[in-house]
């Protein structure tokens, strides 16, 4: 099972991703110490969105239209509800 997730932290900043392991993902986007350049400062990051996939494929594919205008209108919806 796979997972695409969008993350948020204090200033509305999304952050979306896809793995295999989404406790130990959202642990290491959380952790200062974690060598993941973008989120490592910017936290704390809270899950806000997220969604089983079979494939790992299908979850890049999810994650690619999340970054596009279309994704980014469909999680505003969902963030702002």
């Amino acid at each position: 099972m796979y997972y695409v997730y969008v993350l948020q932290n204090s200033q509305g900043i999304l952050y979306k991703g896809q793995t295999s392991d989404l406790i130990k993902r959202i642990q290491q986007h959380n952790d200062p110490n974690s060598s993941l350049s973008y989120t490592r400062n910017r936290g704390p990051w809270t899950l806000v969105y997220k969604e089983e996939l079979l494939t790992r494929s299908e979850a890049i594919q999810k994650e690619k239209f999340l970054k596009t205008g279309k994704g980014r209108d469909f999680l505003k919806a969902i963030v702002d509800q």
